[in-house]
């Protein structure tokens, strides 16, 4: 047997086992044609919302707006609305809801939303400078902040709100004791507001 023979046979070997592999492969990652079997979870890693959600015309998530726990009338005719107040098993409260542009024309969104901190300011617009204040506990409670510094809270959006627009919102919290069942929220240009937490 030649040493030519012997090296075609090895590789005829090798490229058979390597088809053999990839045929495995693929059949072991193929998908499930858009079916998921019950029990199963979502193919994607990130947990569905408990809330309900729309999507407008630009194809942007919309808060759940079903009730309305507070409306504050802010500067140039911007309303902070707040349809959820959440605690969450994780012990975080979270807050979601809309600016909404009731004035004729377009608002530019205030810098002073995004608060002071240098460290924030690479995240860009963001509502980092909200807050909750907790009264019977006397606490303050901060937007909070990932590993890299970055805020909790809706970031990067529009500087400005259209006529008739709206900007929806999130922002999370440390959960206050459970004890306490209403914070008061303050954001720069609009009174503070007391929300009772669902």
């Amino acid at each position: 047997m030649s040493i030519r023979y012997v090296r075609d046979m090895r590789r005829a070997g090798a490229a058979a086992l390597l088809a053999a592999t990839l045929a495995l492969t693929t059949a072991a990652c193929g998908g499930d044609d858009g079916k998921n079997e019950q029990g199963a979870g979502p193919a994607s890693s990130s947990a569905p919302s408990k809330e309900k959600e729309t999507a407008d015309a630009d194809g942007e998530t919309l808060p759940d707006t079903s009730k309305v726990l507070v409306t504050v009338k802010g500067e140039n005719g911007i309303d902070l609305i707040v349809h959820v107040a959440e605690r969450d098993t994780g012990g975080f409260l979270t807050l979601t809801g809309e600016f909404k542009n009731t004035s004729g024309s377009r608002v530019v969104t205030p810098v002073q939303w995004s608060g002071t901190e240098e460290a924030v300011a690479r995240t860009g617009p963001s509502l980092a400078a909200m807050t909750l204040v907790d009264s019977q506990e006397k606490k303050r409670y901060y937007v909070l902040r990932d590993t890299d510094n970055r805020p909790l809270t809706t970031t990067s959006y529009d500087s400005g709100i259209d006529a008739g627009k709206s900007l929806p919102f999130f922002a999370q919290f440390p959960a206050p004791a459970q004890t306490t069942t209403e914070v008061d929220l303050q954001f720069p240009g609009f009174t503070t507001a007391k929300i009772e937490i669902s």
